[in-house]
């Protein structure tokens, strides 16, 4: 099994909470990690704009991404949000498989 590691910004803690607990809610996502305090600095409507943003990162399968993106999209405040997906190459495989349990299709 894939797993990714996705990285997604918020406006705030609030939303990134929001938004984490709607994808993993959903089992899209076994786990969400909150981190507060980053400056953001990026182009937006011809414009350097320079924002406190929250770092939302979590933990799923590739095969669950484009569904896991959807649901981003649908809570976030953003109009065009970053969620990108970075491929997991090692880790504890232990964690491995709660990762996939937790991310298994609700029936």
């Amino acid at each position: 099994m894939d797993n990714v590691f996705v990285y997604v910004t918020c406006q705030d803690r609030t939303e990134a909470i929001a938004v984490g607990k709607a994808v993993v809610e959903s089992r899209l996502a076994a786990c969400a990690n909150v981190i507060d305090g980053m400056e953001s600095i990026y182009w937006w409507n011809d414009q350097i704009q320079v924002d406190k943003e929250c770092i939302l990162i979590m933990k799923t399968r590739r095969d669950l991404f484009v569904e896991l993106t959807a649901k981003v999209k649908s809570v976030h405040s953003y109009e065009v949000p970053c969620v990108i997906a970075l491929p997991i190459e090692l880790g504890n495989q232990d964690y491995l498989n709660w990762l996939t349990a937790q991310t298994q299709t609700i029936k």
